[in-house]
Parts: structure tokens; C-alpha cells; sequence
């Protein structure tokens, strides 16, 4: 099991460059110590671990001095490599290694190839004699094979090693890489878990205002109109009181059921997949508000088309809202027109209310209530469209459409055309 902490992994060849650099000039200072040219010595061991401590942090800088020793070195201005000291080239391959690391391709590219002409610039120091340095390769392994080989040869072992050394860099960095990037990939899949969890408690919480609105709203507010008017004529009028009585029971009876019903769906975690009300449950809903002294008319233009169950559902609930606004706003002696059009592509819907006593204050400002919010997001899943406004003359228009679902068996049968 994997339990590396990510910022670790990305520590790890950082720290170890500086370790390497104060790790290799220590050892070859003490090496060397004794040796003549100490001091001379130290420098290109300096100059060596600052490439290669900075390797990983500025890798270009720390490429440029590595390449830029051996050509000192050839042109006299720092000490040149001794047969104790050539081993110090190795700091090409220390270079490359940490080189690898850069997130950069361009300069892992670049490194591998200065470590080449590094290689190259070193084999000429150490194989080909001067007036001021006649002894150098041949002299000191007891014979050669001539400059131009030993060149080659030795160019060739140190860029071998380089590359070499560049090679495992890039291996392990991409072994951390691949590793930060499964970190990431695995918090970002737990991050989207979450999100997708407070979603779907967002929408069961959204779902259950709607339920709860649609099953309470329009129960109560029957309820309110019937009290009132019951409290008003109850001295004119007694028999009245006991019409109002049996409606706010009929009313109160069904609103229980709904909310019974509401309560064992949330229990049982499952989403209303049989909806009892349907649009021909509409002439019933149009009698309950007329009962109150609602002026209800409720027009079919058209032939009906067959709807998804879900989709006779909304439309229920989206007449049941503005029939519920319309007694809220408007007073029990609101007038209401719903008019289904089947003439179209789906079910067009027109609710237009209209009346000026209202059972509860006017909002103010934007807000538009749950209801209405309600009603559009039920238009929205049944897949179509709804908006809510209030008219010049001041008659609430509804308006709603609801596409009928597309035909498979006629869809299917044309594309069964030979042809």
C-alpha cells in the first residue's frame, strides 16, 4: 500500500541533489587532500557540485556549468584533470540523472544532449597532450590506442554512463510522476464522489420540497378559504358552515393520505415511479376548486395524446400550483381558464387567472415563490418549458408545454424501409 505523502515524493530528488553536490566536493577534497594543487582541485570540485546541486532546481544553469568545466579546463583557466582527479567527470552523469527529473521535456531533451558534448569536451582533456601537459590518458593507464581512439573511447564511456544515469532519472521521475498523478486522479474521484453524494442530497431535499408543497399548498389553502368564508356567513348562514365543514374534512382527509404516502416513499428511499394523479384527475381538482366559489373552466383543444406517466404527473401539479395560486392571490371568487392544446408537437398549456381578493399579501420584489419555482423545474423534467407573469391588466398567465414522447414503433417501422 502505497502511504508516501505526495509533497514527499516531490522533496525527494530536490533534497538529494544539494546532498550529492556537498557529498561529492567533500569526498574529492578529501581525497585529493596531500595531492599537490589542492586549492586548483577544489575549485572544479566546487564548480562540479554546484552543477549538480543545482541540477534539479535550475537544471539550466546547472547544465551550462557542466558543459562549461570541461572547456575551461581545455583552455587553462581552472586545473585540468590529473590521473587521480579524471573521475570527476562523473559529475556529467550525477548532472544528467537529476536533470531528468525537470518537469520540462525541452530540458531533459537538452541535458542529455550537453552531457554529450560535456563527454566530449572532457575525452579531449584527457586524451590529447599540450606542450604544458604532455602526460595525460596514454601516460596514465601505461599506453593507448593512439589520441583519435582514446578520444573516441573515452567520449563514448562517459556519454554511455551519462546516458545511462539519464535514462534511470526519467524512469524514476516518471514513477513519481505516474504516482502523483494517480494521488490526484484518486482525490479527484473522491472529490467528485462527494459532489455527486450532495447532489443527489440537494436534488432528494428538492424533491421532497416539491412533494411536500404539492401535497400541503393547495390542501391548506382550501382549507383557509373554506374557514373564512364559513367564519363570514356563519351568522347569515349556518347551512353554509356545514358545506365548509366537509370540504375542509374531504380536503383534510386527502391532503393526510398525500402526505401518508409522502412519508413512505422518503422511508423507503425510492423515487415516485407510479404517479397517481394523472390530467384526467383535472376535472376532479376543477370541481374542489369550484366548490370553494373558484369560476373554474378547464378546456381540452385538440385530441389528446398519450403522455409518460411522469409527464401527466407535472401537468397535474403545474394546474393544481395555479389553481392554488390563483385562490391564494386572486380570492375564492377568482375566475381561471386552463386550456390544454393538443394541436402541437405536446401539450401546450395556458392558465390565466384573474380576481382581487386575495387570501394572502402580495410578494414583493422578485421573488417568485416556491411554487413557481416549483412548477418550472416539474416543466423543465418532464421536458419542456414553463414561465409565470403577471399581465398589464393584471391577469397571471401561465403558460407550459410538454412534448409528447417520440414514437419508437413509427420510428422504428421506417427505419425497417427497404430500400
Amino acid at each position: 500500500m502505497d502511504t508516501i505523502p505526495d509533497d514527499l515524493r516531490t522533496w525527494v530528488p530536490r533534497l538529494a541533489a544539494p546532498v550529492a553536490a556537498v557529498v561529492f566536493v567533500l569526498l574529492w577534497t578529501i581525497a585529493e587532500t596531500g595531492r599537490g594543487d589542492l586549492v586548483e582541485n577544489v575549485v572544479v570540485f566546487a564548480l562540479f557540485g554546484i552543477a549538480i546541486g543545482l541540477a534539479v532546481w535550475m537544471p539550466w544553469t546547472a547544465v551550462a556549468v557542466m558543459t562549461v568545466v570541461p572547456a575551461l579546463q581545455l583552455a587553462g583557466w581552472v586545473e585540468p584533470p590529473e590521473s587521480t582527479t579524471w573521475p570527476t567527470y562523473l559529475a556529467i552523469a550525477f548532472v544528467a540523472f537529476f536533470a531528468a527529473f525537470a518537469p520540462s521535456i525541452a530540458v531533459r531533451l537538452v541535458a542529455l544532449a550537453a552531457a554529450g558534448l560535456a563527454s566530449g569536451l572532457a575525452a579531449i582533456a584527457m586524451a590529447v597532450p599540450t606542450l604544458a601537459r604532455p602526460y595525460v590518458w596514454s601516460s596514465w593507464v601505461g599506453g593507448g590506442q593512439g589520441t583519435r581512439t582514446d578520444v573516441i573511447t573515452l567520449a563514448a564511456s562517459l556519454f554511455g554512463a551519462a546516458a545511462a544515469a539519464w535514462a534511470v532519472g526519467i524512469f524514476l521521475s516518471s514513477v513519481l510522476r505516474v504516482r502523483r498523478i494517480g494521488q490526484v486522479l484518486e482525490r479527484t474521484e473522491t472529490r467528485f464522489h462527494e459532489t455527486d453524494v450532495e447532489l443527489r442530497l440537494a436534488h432528494d431535499r428538492a424533491r421532497i420540497s416539491r412533494d411536500v408543497h404539492d401535497a400541503l399548498a393547495h390542501s391548506l389553502a382550501v382549507v383557509v378559504s373554506q374557514a373564512q368564508g364559513a367564519l363570514a356567513l356563519s351568522a347569515t348562514r349556518p347551512e353554509v358552515v356545514d358545506q365548509a365543514l366537509r370540504t375542509i374534512a374531504d380536503v383534510g382527509r386527502t391532503s393526510l393520505v398525500d402526505v401518508r404516502h409522502l412519508v413512505e416513499r422518503i422511508q423507503q428511499d425510492a423515487d415516485d415511479t407510479s404517479p397517481r394523479e394523472t390530467i384526467a384527475d383535472l376535472d376532479r381538482l376543477a370541481t374542489t376548486m369550484r366548490d370553494v366559489g373558484m369560476t373554474v373552466t378547464l378546456r381540452h383543444l385538440g385530441d389528446a395524446a398519450e403522455l409518460l406517466p411522469s409527464q401527466e404527473l407535472a401537468v397535474f401539479r403545474i394546474v393544481q400550483e395555479s389553481l392554488t395560486n390563483a385562490l391564494k392571490h386572486s380570492g375564492s371568487s377568482s375566475t381561471v381558464d386552463v386550456a390544454l392544446d393538443w394541436r402541437g408537437p405536446g401539450l401546450a398549456l395556458l392558465v390565466t387567472s384573474s380576481g382581487d381578493a386575495p387570501l394572502v399579501a402580495a410578494r414583493r420584489g422578485t421573488d417568485r415563490g416556491t411554487g413557481i419555482a416549483g412548477m418550472t423545474e416539474r416543466a423543465r423534467l418532464a421536458g419542456g418549458w414553463l414561465t409565470a407573469e403577471l399581465g398589464d391588466d393584471g391577469v397571471f398567465v401561465v403558460t407550459a408545454f410538454v412534448p409528447t414522447p417520440e414514437p419508437i414503433g413509427v420510428l422504428q417501422s421506417w427505419t425497417e424501409q427497404p430500400a
